[in-house]
């Protein structure tokens, strides 16, 4: 099995000490990485390419934040690649989701080498389609992460996130989308469909969410009124988002989304409503 590790220089907990260290632990189990460093998603996919035309069974290693994550998902063929995640990023839920607490963590859980089958979502906007690992954000979400301040990121990490939606109170949007299953339709402000259980770091919106499961969870937000997130906020800090009077749970293995709202997925802007979401699973084997 080919090893390759894809690093970010740009990723919030980013260290060269740390990358030397995990590849000296790499090397010491036998499993010598070819080193990528990419800080966009267009260099990520391009060194993706290389790894699709070259490889029929790698190990594929991220060390970096969601975002990192995502792109590479993006990047590479359907059910070809075994993943592996190493939590140096501004926002690592996706090591949260799996219990890994820090990269000495990862990388044993990487020489014992567990996995299990991954599933994604695909979301299919007019102009193209994009693969989530964790959610797809519609509505206020994707309107936060849109204006969130790129050097903020790296400089306030979520407080970044903070300070976005502060000023998105300023300019509330009071419109309203259409959420539809095949047995439901819902008009709500903002709707989260995910693909895990947490948000936002360690939050749980989404109790029944499940990486290898092909079941997505529409989280819908139905009032379009200030208050509502207020209260969904302090919910969540308590760690009582999943009985939330605010919000409503829809399983589906896939849903439309009409009407024009902000979209983002695992913590990156990817363009506006109407849309479509569906499950793809099977993608990958994930190292847990």
């Amino acid at each position: 099995m080919s090893v390759f590790l894809f690093v970010n220089p740009l990723s919030g907990s980013y260290a060269r000490k740390r990358i030397n260290t995990a590849i000296t632990r790499l090397k010491n189990a036998d499993l010598t990485p070819t080193v990528f460093s990419a800080t966009t998603p267009e260099e990520i996919r391009v060194c993706c390419r290389q790894i699709n035309e070259t490889d029929t069974d790698p190990l594929v290693i991220v060390a970096g934040g969601d975002g990192t994550v995502n792109a590479v998902v993006n990047g590479l063929k359907h059910g070809t690649a075994t993943l592996a995640v190493l939590p140096m990023g501004t926002s690592n839920v996706l090591a949260a989701e799996l219990g890994i607490k820090s990269v000495k963590n990862g990388i044993k859980r990487i020489v014992k080498g567990k996995t299990r089958p991954l599933a994604v979502g695909l979301l299919e906007l007019e102009q193209g389609s994009y693969r989530f690992v964790l959610m797809a954000g519609v509505g206020l979400d994707g309107t936060v992460v849109r204006d969130v301040w790129p050097l903020g990121k790296r400089l306030l990490k979520q407080g970044a996130y903070a300070l976005s939606a502060c000023f998105s109170a300023f300019r509330w949007d009071r419109s309203l989308i259409e959420v539809s299953t095949l047995d439901r339709r819902l008009e709500c402000h903002s709707v989260i469909v995910c693909s895990a259980s947490r948000y936002g770091g360690d939050f749980i919106i989404a109790p029944e969410g499940d990486l290898f499961s092909p079941e997505l969870t529409a989280v819908c937000i139905t009032k379009n009124g200030l208050r509502s997130y207020v209260r969904l906020a302090f919910e969540l800090f308590r760690g009582k988002a999943d009985t939330s009077s605010e919000r409503i749970r829809i399983p589906a293995s896939g849903l439309t989304i009409s009407g024009v709202k902000p979209i983002q997925i695992d913590g990156d802007f990817v363009g506006y409503s109407p849309a479509r979401v569906t499950a793809e699973p099977d993608f990958a084997r994930i190292i847990v």
